[in-house]
């Protein structure tokens, strides 16, 4: 019995080893995972540097570096349709510190027909330019930013009576017209056109008035008109931004 209980225990102690040494090994086998982890971990740690700011994307160039001459962004004819009898066919520019970030010029005339009484006309052209900026934000952005504000002031005119804004197609990036009445010392019928074509903001207002006992202007006339005017002057942008053309060298007789 006891040669048996012996020979029983040497047998059971002969087979924990491999038990024992298989834990052994996954325990081995896990520490280097841990360890290859850890390396890692501490590999992708190493490569953010502390205190370390990510780049910004870059803002987008403006598209366009420079405006038109207000004065001459409307062709000489529409000016006379608009403007009968303008006291300055040239227009009278605002003076700017900045002129290639604003621009403006206006013309009146007083058409004056005898006993029929007389028409009053104004018009005033203005252009704004925005640039990309890194605290402001990009040209565009900032562009329809000033897009909104022009709209909005517009709908907001002290003394506007019947306001109605519409949208306006064919303006570039974005058009609205804004039409109202103001009474003065007489009615008179006001069109505001606010136009965005890229990084320029364009705004134009035109108005009318009858004395003496002229018939009151044609509201709609007005607004077809403003419209003219205004599409010419977006166009006027771009044809301000063309690259200057090269001069041809001279062929080879």
């Amino acid at each position: 019995m006891h040669r048996s209980a012996s020979r029983l225990t040497r047998v059971l102690a002969c087979a924990a080893v491999p038990v024992i040494l298989t834990v052994a090994g996954c325990s081995s086998d896990s520490g280097k995972e841990s360890a290859a982890k850890g390396d890692k971990k501490s590999g992708s740690s190493a490569s953010a540097k502390p205190g370390e700011k990510k780049s910004k994307p870059e803002l987008e160039k403006a598209a366009f570096a420079t405006l038109p001459d207000p004065c001459k962004a409307i062709q000489g004819g529409t000016i006379d349709n608009l403007v009968p009898e303008a006291k300055d066919k040239n227009g009278t520019a605002t003076k700017s510190n900045d002129l290639a970030s604003r621009a403006s010029c206006s013309w009146n005339g007083l058409d004056e027909d005898g006993l029929k009484g007389s028409q009053y006309r104004w018009l005033s052209l203005s252009f704004f330019r925005t640039d990309s900026h890194a605290s402001l934000g990009g040209a565009n952005k900032r562009a329809e930013e000033q897009y909104g504000k022009q709209v909005e002031g517009a709908k907001a005119t002290e003394g506007a009576q019947n306001v109605k804004a519409e949208p306006a197609e064919g303006l570039g990036d974005q058009g609205t017209s804004i039409a109202y009445s103001v009474k003065k010392d007489v009615d008179f019928f006001n069109t505001t056109i606010v136009a965005r074509t890229q990084n320029v903001v364009i705004t134009l207002d035109y108005n009318g008035a009858a004395y003496e006992g002229a018939g009151a202007p044609d509201h709609g006339k007005l607004l077809q008109d403003a419209l003219a005017a205004a599409k010419e002057a977006v166009g006027s942008v771009a044809g301000a931004n063309k690259p200057a053309e090269q001069p041809q060298s001279p062929q080879p007789q």
